[in-house]
């Protein structure tokens, strides 16, 4: 696959599957599905086998069935896996609060858990769902390739950008795409964002509430916008974090977040060398290091284990960690030792970012991902248009520059549409986005965009670093937001938060 790295970082295009568009559920009724049977989560498992972690005694999983092509409800079905972290307080509940953490294609029955503890106000309240999306891992999961395939796909190197490069990038994206439809081929036509917005309207009804309350993050603010846009009288409380524009076409979206990310490494880099950086001892220095490793990685990948560290999986690793500055110590740490030979960090940083586990088997987040994003649009950009793309964000950044997820789209075998790149929520509840100026992969410009197109939304501006608000650890971000969803005190227009 053509830079996985610029793949995994651009995230999900606007649009909707390839099934023929059906109205929108009657506004305000219950949808017909069968009520979910909730029971221990032993029982939603993995292809692999793995059931999702559990701290938690009291955790819940079931499956719903929903119809895998809208335009034939009563043909066939498939399940949706969801977790529920049900409410712990003794006082009035306020129903359930739905959660899609991102990707497209990260796994919320995993995700979920693991978030618990940030979010324990909330479940004093409300029972806490989430769910794997169509074509995300345990609800039919996109599956595009074997372990050593799926290796050789994450491994391919970025540079230089010449045209033994494309025609490499080319090819293997071809292959991708074809193992993609050999192996998924029956879901691939109807894993698109507006779908997965009919699939929240039925797990809403089906654990009984009259309105969605739900908190997005990153493609999650995608799915809400899409979910109020088809069903603007069924939103209760919802808070879209680190928000999508979906207007944005193939290119725009590349440039602008590869600017993001380029912002956030130079930011890092200019903290790491504040106090003995061990990538260089001046801002200047540590990023011709970077560029050297970088370079040396493409002409000789570092050994760890029985796999080698190329320049394309050390550049994802950079990139994973530039999501957070929490990471930034392990990054900082990670390459001063690829720098004195050692790329197991480096290594560690970019497994956990493609999905890749000890034992060589992946979960579907790098396969469900360009599943959903090229049937999200109907851009196919040309090759022309994606060297125009390539040139222009590497001059912006040569660590992180590349053609985009425009390339893989170009050669899917399943259409697009761009139903769901027009969002418009007249007529719903009050709507809370909440954008980051320094967050890398939604760059803070989109969360204005997605602001006035939803029409009933107020902003919530954050002045601090990373990927996503509300769980960044800003006290102010956490009160404001949780004041919505607890009290329904929605921001007062043009509200700030420092950085934590």
């Amino acid at each position: 696959m053509r830079r996985v790295l610029a793949a995994a970082l651009l995230l999900a295009a606007a649009g909707c599957s390839t099934a023929p568009a059906q109205p929108a559920a009657q506004q305000g009724t219950i949808a017909e599905n069968e009520p979910i049977d909730w029971g221990p989560c032993t029982d939603i498992k993995r292809p692999d086998g793995e059931p999702p972690a559990r701290r938690d005694a009291s955790v819940r999983c079931g499956k719903l069935s929903v119809p895998l092509d809208y335009a034939q409800p009563n043909g066939e079905k498939i399940d949706l896996a969801l977790i529920k972290l049900p409410a712990t307080g003794k006082g009035q509940r306020l129903g359930s609060m739905v959660f899609n953490f991102g990707g497209p294609g990260a796994s919320g029955v995993d995700t979920l858990d693991q978030a618990a503890k940030a979010l324990t106000k909330l479940r004093a309240r409300y029972d806490l769902i989430s769910f794997d999306p169509r074509g995300v891992e345990r609800s039919s999961g996109v599956r595009c390739g074997n372990s050593a395939q799926m290796d050789r796909f994450t491994s391919l190197d970025t540079l230089p950008p010449n045209d033994e490069t494309h025609r490499e990038s080319l090819a293997a994206n071809k292959e991708f795409a074809a193992l993609c439809q050999q192996n998924s081929g029956k879901i691939l036509p109807y894993v698109g964002t507006v779908n997965a917005a009919r699939d929240m309207d039925r797990i809403r009804a089906a654990v009984g509430d009259a309105k969605l309350n739900y908190v997005g993050m990153s493609y999650g603010t995608q799915l809400g916008g899409v979910y109020a846009t088809e069903f603007p009288k069924n939103v209760g409380r919802m808070v879209l974090d680190a928000p999508l524009d979906p207007t944005v076409t193939f290119a725009q979206r590349t440039l602008a977040q590869t600017r993001g990310f380029q912002n956030a490494y130079e930011s890092f880099l200019k903290a790491c060398v504040k106090g003995g950086c061990a990538v260089g001892k001046d801002q200047a220095t540590a990023n011709t290091n970077v560029e050297n490793l970088m370079n040396q990685l493409t002409a000789q990948p570092l050994k760890v284990g029985t796999r080698e560290l190329t320049q394309g999986l050390a550049a994802t690793g950079v990139a994973a960690a530039l999501y957070s500055e929490m990471t930034w110590p392990f990054l900082e740490q990670a390459l001063g030792d690829a720098l004195k030979g050692r790329g197991d960090a480096l290594m560690y940083l970019a497994d956990t970012y493609i999905g890749r586990s000890p034992d060589g088997t992946y979960s579907t987040q790098m396969t469900s991902f360009p599943a959903i994003t090229c049937v999200d649009t109907a851009e196919r950009p040309t090759e022309a248009e994606l060297r125009r793309t390539e040139e222009a964000a590497l001059k912006i950044s040569p660590l992180f520059g590349s053609e985009g997820s425009g390339g893989l789209c170009r050669v899917w075998p399943v259409k697009g549409s761009d139903q769901a790149r027009h969002v418009d929520a007249t007529g719903s509840a009050p709507i809370v986005v909440v954008g980051g100026r320094g967050d890398p992969a939604t760059p803070y410009e989109w969360a204005p965009k997605l602001t006035a197109q939803l029409k009933t939304a107020t902003l919530v501006t954050y002045e601090g670093e990373g990927h996503g608000a509300y769980l960044s650890g800003s006290k102010c971000v956490q009160e404001l937001v949780d004041a919505y969803l607890l009290q329904g005190t929605v921001p007062e227009k043009g509200a700030t938060c420092p950085a934590a």
